[in-house]
C-alpha cells in the first residue's frame, strides 16, 4: 500500500440522503413486517425513508417522495396481499424502477405473503386489484404501465418469506439486514489527510480512460516504486467512479494479502464483495475462476486490485476482459511494471514523484503544520527533501519524526539519514521506530504483527489488558504516521507494518518459535504441530480455518511461558488446560467447540475472556482464581443453561450475556460483582426472573433486560442499584415496577415499554405505590407508552424531573397531566398521541425549550392553554382532535414569545404546524378558495412599520398533504422560494376517524426569514405537489411600539397558477414530474 498525497478529496459524502426507502402498503405490513424491519434497520444504523400510511393515499406521488426515492441508495419494496390495490404504491413503484435505470440503484423485493409468481403475472389478488384500477378514468393506459412494473420487479432477484424462512419472520429480516448491510457499507474510501499533488495525477489517469470506450471492458495499470502513491490515486479514482457501476470493490493489499491467506480467499472476497453474498466458497483457484468468470460476465463492475506483486494474483482475479461485463472497469497498482505487459501503451501510468514545491509542502505540512518551514528550518527541510527523493512516504515519515525537535535534532537526524542507502524504504521508516520509548514500540509490533486492521476499541482493551498505556501510545504512532485510524480500525501503510514484521522476524530468522509473535499461517502451524514454541512468544494469532479439522494438544502450547494475546478462535485443543501459560491476559476463544470451561484453566492474570458463540453448556472454571477478569463475554452462546459462580470475580467490570437463548439462571453471586459496571442480558428468552442479589451492583450504571419475555417480575430492592444510568426493559413481561425505582436518583434514560405493563406497581406486602416512585430527577429520556396510565398513575411533582427532554406518553388513559408539568423547562419533544381520555392540558408557557408538540387521536381534548407562549416551538401537530377548540387565533402569530425568540437567533425562522381544519379564520386577513393564490403588498410606512414575517394557511387534502411531504411555493416580485417540509412523522393511517366529515388539514406556516416586502409587490402562492382547496396569507408587522399588526393586501380573485386544471375532472393535478 502506498502513502497518501491528499486528505480528503476522493472520500466526500455520498449524495444520498437515505440508504433505504421503503415501499409497502400499510393495512397490511406497517403494524407487523414493517414495524420490524423499520426498526431493525434503525438499530443496526441504516438511515431509513418511511413514508406514513396517511400519505399513501391518491394517484400521483409528490416531488418531495420523488425525491427520497431518487436520493435512497436502496429500495426495498414489499409485496403484500393489498399492495396491487393502491395506485399510490403502483406509481411508487414505477418510479422506483425508473431510478433504477437512469441512477443505477439498488431494487430489493419482498414477498410477503404472496408468490412471486402472482406478482409477476398480475394473477388472485393482483389481477383483481389491476382490473378494478381499468375501470377508472385513465385506468387502462395507467395498468398497462403498471403491469410492465410489477413484472420487471417479480424478476429481480428477491427474497420469498415462505422459502426463504420458511416464514419464521425475525430470521427473514435478519437476512434482508445482512443483505442491506452489505450494500450501505459499501462507501466512499478515506484517502489522506494533506491534500498534496492529486489532482492533475488523477486528470492524467481519466485522460487515459476517455481514449477507451466506455463500453469495452477498460483495464488501467498503476505502477512505480513503493511508497509513490499508487494506492492514493487507485482510491481517489475509485472514490470518483464508483456509483456508476452495479457493484465495486477494493481490493488491498492484494500482495500481503495473497502471502497470509492464499489466492483462495481472496478470490471469495472478490466474488462475496461484488455479488453481495456472503455464502461463496471456493474449494480451489481453479474454480474460483471459473465461478468469476461465470457470475461476473454480465456484471458492470469496478475492481481495484491493489499491491499486487506476482502474476499468478492477475491470473486468478482478473486475467481476462472477458469474465467481467461491458462497461467494467479493472484497476491494478502494481510496484512491477512487467505485470502490466499485457495492457496497452495507453492503459499503464507511471506514477509521478512530487515536484519541488509538493514535496516541500507535504513535509511542512507534517513537520511543521505550515505551508513552509520557519526560516532557521530552510536548509534541513532541503536536505531532507533531497534525501528523500521526494517520495510521499519518506517525507510523511519523516515529517512527522522530526517534528517538535531542535535544530540540533535536526542535524543529527540529517547526518544519520546520509549514512542509510536511499534505497532502502524499510530503515527509513524504522527511524521513527527507533525514536519511540520501549511500550510504544512493544505496542507498535503487536499491532503491526497481530492486530492489524482490529477495531481500535477492541486493540484499546487488549493493549491495556496487558498493562499498556493504549490510549496514549496509540495516539503517539497515529502522529508519527506509524499507524492510521480508518475510521474505526486500526491500520498501517504495508511498508510500515512490514518494517514492524521484519524486526519480528530478526529475532529468529530460522526458528519462528523462539520469536516473540506468530501470527503468519504457515508458521504458526508448524510451531503449534510441532510444539516449537518458546518462552519468548508473548502474542500469538490463529485465523480460522487455518488449523481447519485439526485437533490440537495443549502441549503445543507448554513451552509459552510469556504467552499473553492468544486468539484462536474456532480451534479445537483438548488435554490439560494447566500447561496454558499463567501469564495470559487477552484469550479470545469465539466459537469454541468444548461444552465446558475446564476448572483447571489459567486464569490468574486473565483480564478479558471473549468466549461468545461458544458450545459452552457449563461453565466450570473457578472464577475465585480470576481476580484480574474485567470482562467475560458469553453472548450468544445458546447452549449454555447458568452462569458461572461469581464468587471470588472482584475486578468483573463487564459482562455479555446477551442472546443466550437456553440461559434459565443467574447464580446468586452476581451480587458480589462489586465492580461491575455494564450488564448485558437481552434476548435471554428463558431466564424468568432476576436474583435479588443483582441489586447489590452498587456499580452498575447500564443494565439491559430487552426481550427477555419471560421475566415477569423485578427484585424489590432494585432500587439499591444506586448508580444505575441506563435502564432497558422493554418488551418483557414485566407487570409492575417496584417503589423502589424511586431511588435510583442517577437514573437518565427509562425505556419500559409495552402492552404487558400495567398502570400501577404493586409491592408485595406494602399497598399499590404509583408510578413516581419509578421516576429521577436525572432521566433526561422517558418513554412510557401503552401502559394503561391513568391520572393518577402520573406524579403530581412531575415537574421535578428537571433533566426531562424527551417524554412519550402516548397510548394511556389519563385524562389530564398535573399543573406541576409546566415546570418541565428542559423538555424538547413532548408526544401524547392516543390518549382517548384526554381531556386539557395545563399552561405550557414555560417549556420554554419544547420545538416538537405532538398530539393526535386525542378526540375528548378540548383546550391547550397558552400555546402561543413557546419560544422555541418549530412543529406543532394535532390530528383527529375533534374536540379542541382551534388554538391557533389572531394573537397567536403576533405573540411576542414567537417572533421575539425568532428575531434574537436567525437559524430559528419557521414554525410548521398541521392541524384538522377545512376553514381559515377571518382573522387571517387575505385569503381565497383557490388552489394558488397572487396578493400585492399594501402600502404602509415603511418608517413606521418593518416587516416581521408571513403567516400561509393552506386547506388541502388530508391523506395528499400526509402522502407527499408537501412543496409549497412563493415568489415575491418573481424571485422564487419554497416552504418544504416533512410530514414523516405524523404517521397518520387509512383507518384515521374523519370526524367531522370533511379530509382536509390545514397547513400553517410561519417563516421570518422571508426578504423585506415593498409596496406593491406581487406575491404569487402555490403547490406542485398536494391538492389545496383553500389559501390565507397574513403579512405581519411590528411597529415603533414593538406592537404586532397585520395589513390587508390586494388579492386577485381572477388568478389562477394552473388555469388548464379546471377542465380535467381529477383530483390531482394532471403533471408529470421530469
Amino acid at each position: 500500500m502506498d502513502t497518501q498525497l491528499v486528505r480528503g478529496e476522493s472520500s466526500t459524502s455520498s449524495h444520498f440522503s437515505y440508504e433505504v426507502f421503503l415501499s409497502f402498503r400499510g393495512e397490511d405490513t406497517r403494524k407487523t413486517f414493517i414495524g420490524h424491519l423499520y426498526s431493525k434497520l434503525r438499530d443496526v444504523g441504516i438511515n431509513t425513508f418511511i413514508d406514513d400510511e396517511e400519505l399513501r393515499k391518491g394517484d400521483v406521488i409528490s416531488s418531495k417522495l420523488e425525491k427520497a426515492i431518487e436520493e435512497s441508495r436502496i429500495s426495498i419494496i414489499v409485496f403484500s396481499r393489498n399492495y396491487a390495490s393502491s395506485s399510490w404504491c403502483l406509481n411508487e413503484l414505477v418510479k422506483i424502477l425508473e431510478c433504477k435505470e437512469k441512477l443505477k440503484q439498488m431494487v430489493l423485493p419482498i414477498f410477503y405473503d404472496v408468490d412471486p409468481s402472482e406478482v409477476r403475472k398480475q394473477i388472485v389478488l393482483f389481477g383483481d386489484a389491476l382490473a378494478k384500477h381499468k375501470e377508472r378514468p385513465f385506468g387502462a393506459q395507467r395498468v398497462e404501465k403498471w403491469r410492465a412494473a410489477l413484472t420487471q420487479a417479480a424478476n429481480l432477484s428477491g427474497w420469498d418469506l415462505q422459502n426463504v424462512t420458511d416464514g419464521h419472520e425475525s430470521k427473514f429480516i435478519e437476512k434482508i439486514i445482512q443483505q442491506v448491510l452489505q450494500e450501505v457499507n459499501q462507501t466512499p474510501l478515506d484517502v489522506a489527510w494533506h491534500p498534496v499533488g492529486v489532482d492533475y495525477r488523477v486528470k492524467d489517469i481519466e485522460l487515459l480512460l476517455q481514449n477507451e470506450c466506455e463500453d469495452d471492458v477498460r483495464m488501467i495499470g498503476i505502477h512505480g516504486v513503493g511508497g509513490i502513491g499508487k494506492t492514493t490515486l487507485a482510491k481517489a479514482i475509485y472514490n470518483r467512479m464508483f456509483r456508476l457501476f452495479d457493484s465495486s470493490y477494493f481490493l488491498s493489499d492484494v500482495r500481503s494479502e495473497a502471502e497470509e491467506f492464499g489466492l483462495v480467499k481472496l478470490q471469495e472476497k472478490l466474488l462475496r464483495q461484488t455479488l453481495k453474498t456472503e455464502g461463496i466458497k471456493v474449494g480451489s483457484v481453479a474454480q474460483g475462476i471459473n465461478l468469476i468468470k461465470a457470475r461476473l460476465r454480465a456484471k458492470k463492475v469496478l475492481i481495484v486490485l491493489d499491491d499486487v506483486d506476482h502474476k499468478r494474483q492477475l491470473e486468478a482475479l482478473t486475467r481476462e476482459r472477458s469474465w467481467f461485463g461491458l462497461g467494467s472497469l479493472i484497476i491494478i497498482t502494481t510496484r512491477d511494471e512487467r505485470l502490466l505487459c499485457r495492457l496497452g501503451e495507453k492503459e499503464r501510468y507511471e506514477a509521478k514523484l512530487l515536484n519541488g514545491n509538493e514535496a516541500m509542502l507535504l513535509f511542512c505540512w507534517h513537520a511543521f503544520d505550515s505551508h513552509f518551514p520557519p526560516q532557521d528550518y530552510v536548509n534541513l527541510a532541503h536536505d531532507i527533501i533531497d534525501y528523500s527523493g521526494r517520495l510521499p512516504l519518506a517525507l510523511v515519515t519523516l515529517g512527522s519524526h522530526l517534528q517538535g525537535s531542535s535544530i540540533e535534532e535536526w542535524g543529527y537526524e540529517v547526518e544519520k539519514l546520509r549514512a542509510i542507502p536511499h534505497s532502502d524504504i524499510q530503515k527509513i521508516l524504522k527511524i521513527s521506530f527507533d525514536g519511540l520509548d520501549d511500550e510504544t514500540q512493544t505496542v507498535f509490533l503487536d499491532i503491526a504483527c497481530t492486530f492489524h486492521g482490529f477495531l481500535e476499541y477492541e486493540v484499546t482493551k487488549i493493549l491495556n489488558a496487558c498493562g499498556f498505556h493504549a490510549k496514549y501510545t496509540i495516539a503517539t504512532l497515529v502522529q508519527k504516521h506509524l499507524l492510521q485510524r480508518s475510521p474505526y480500525y486500526l491500520q498501517m501503510h504495508d511498508l510500515v507494518r512490514d518494517m514492524g514484521r521484519e524486526i519480528v522476524r530478526t529475532e529468529s530468522a530460522r526458528d519462528p518459535g523462539k520469536r516473540s509473535r506468530l501470527f503468519i499461517p504457515q508458521e504458526v502451524c508448524d510451531v503449534l504441530q510441532g510444539n516449537k514454541g518458546s518462552k519468548n512468544v508473548e502474542a500469538l494469532r490463529v485465523d480460522p480455518g487455518t488449523l481447519k479439522g485439526v485437533n490440537l494438544s495443549t502441549k503445543a502450547f507448554e513451552k509459552m511461558k510469556n504467552l499473553r494475546v492468544l486468539i484462536i478462535n474456532e480451534l479445537h485443543i483438548s488435554g490439560d488446560f494447566g500447561l496454558l501459560s499463567k501469564n495470559l491476559r487477552w484469550l479470545s476463544w469465539k466459537k469454541c467447540p468444548l461444552k465446558c470451561i475446564p476448572s483447571n484453566f489459567p486464569a490468574e492474570n486473565l483480564v478479558v475472556l471473549d468466549m461468545r458463540e461458544s458450545d459452552i453448556q457449563e461453565f466450570q472454571l473457578n472464577l475465585q482464581c480470576c481476580r484480574s477478569l474485567k470482562e467475560l463475554n458469553l453472548s450468544r452462546c445458546k447452549q449454555l443453561r447458568s452462569t458461572p459462580n461469581f464468587n471470588g470475580s472482584l475486578s468483573l467490570e463487564t459482562l455479555y450475556l446477551y442472546g443466550c437463548s437456553s440461559l434459565a439462571e443467574i447464580h446468586p453471586s452476581i451480587g458480589n460483582l462489586s465492580r461491575l459496571i455494564k450488564l448485558y442480558m437481552s434476548d435471554c428468552k428463558k431466564l424468568t426472573d432476576l436474583p435479588s442479589s443483582i441489586c447489590q451492583l452498587i456499580s452498575v450504571d447500564y443494565l439491559d433486560i430487552d426481550g427477555c419475555s419471560s421475566i415477569k417480575t423485578l427484585p424489590d430492592n432494585l432500587g439499591d442499584m444506586r448508580s444505575l444510568r441506563h435502564l432497558y426493559a422493554s418488551y418483557t413481561g414485566i407487570k409492575q415496577l417496584p417503589r423502589s425505582v424511586e431511588m435510583l436518583r442517577n437514573l437518565v434514560t427509562l425505556r419500559v415499554e409495552g402492552e404487558k405493563l400495567e398502570a400501577k406497581w404493586s409491592i408485595s406486602g406494602r399497598g399499590v405505590h404509583r408510578i413516581q416512585y419509578s421516576l429521577s430527577t436525572f432521566v433526561s429520556f422517558l418513554s412510557l407508552t401503552y401502559c394503561n396510565l391513568s391520572e393518577a398513575d402520573i406524579p403530581r411533582d412531575i415537574g421535578s424531573l428537571f433533566s426531562l427532554e424527551y417524554l412519550d406518553l402516548s397510548g394511556n388513559n389519563f385524562y389530564c397531566l398535573p399543573i406541576d408539568f409546566s415546570k418541565l423547562r428542559l423538555l424538547v419533544e413532548l408526544y401524547l398521541n392516543d390518549c382517548e381520555n384526554l381531556q386539557t392540558l395545563p399552561s405550557v408557557s414555560n417549556l420554554e425549550n419544547l420545538r416538537i408538540l405532538q398530539i393526535k387521536n386525542c378526540q375528548k381534548l378540548v383546550k391547550i392553554t397558552e400555546l402561543d407562549n413557546l419560544p422555541s416551538i418549530e412543529r406543532i401537530i394535532m390530528m383527529n382532535c375533534s374536540s379542541l377548540q382551534n388554538p391557533f387565533n389572531e394573537g397567536f402569530f403576533s405573540a411576542p414569545a414567537l417572533y421575539a425568540s425568532r428575531k434574537e437567533d436567525p437559524d430559528m425562522d419557521g414554525l410548521d404546524i398541521y392541524f384538522q381544519c377545512n376553514e381559515i379564520p377571518k382573522w387571517c386577513r387575505n385569503q381565497i378558495t383557490a388552489s394558488s393564490m397572487c396578493l400585492t403588498v399594501p402600502t404602509h410606512n415603511n418608517n413606521e412599520y418593518n416587516f416581521l414575517g408571513m403567516v400561509l394557511w393552506f386547506v388541502s387534502d388530508m391523506f395528499d398533504v400526509f402522502r407527499n411531504n408537501p412543496c409549497f411555493r412563493i415568489s415575491i416580485a418573481h424571485k422564487e422560494t419554497f416552504i418544504t417540509t416533512s410530514t414523516d412523522d405524523i404517521d397518520v393511517t387509512d383507518d384515521i376517524d374523519i370526524t367531522d366529515g370533511h379530509n382536509e388539514v390545514s397547513c400553517v406556516y410561519y417563516r421570518s426569514d422571508l426578504d423585506e416586502l415593498f409596496d406593491g409587490q406581487m406575491i404569487e402562492v402555490w403547490s406542485d405537489n398536494v391538492t389545496v382547496k383553500k389559501i390565507g396569507i397574513d403579512l405581519l408587522y411590528v411597529g415603533q411600539n414593538g406592537k404586532v399588526i397585520s395589513l390587508p393586501g390586494d388579492v386577485d380573485h381572477s388568478y389562477s397558477k394552473y388555469p388548464k386544471r379546471v377542465s380535467t375532472g381529477l383530483s390531482t393535478p394532471p403533471y408529470k414530474r421530469l
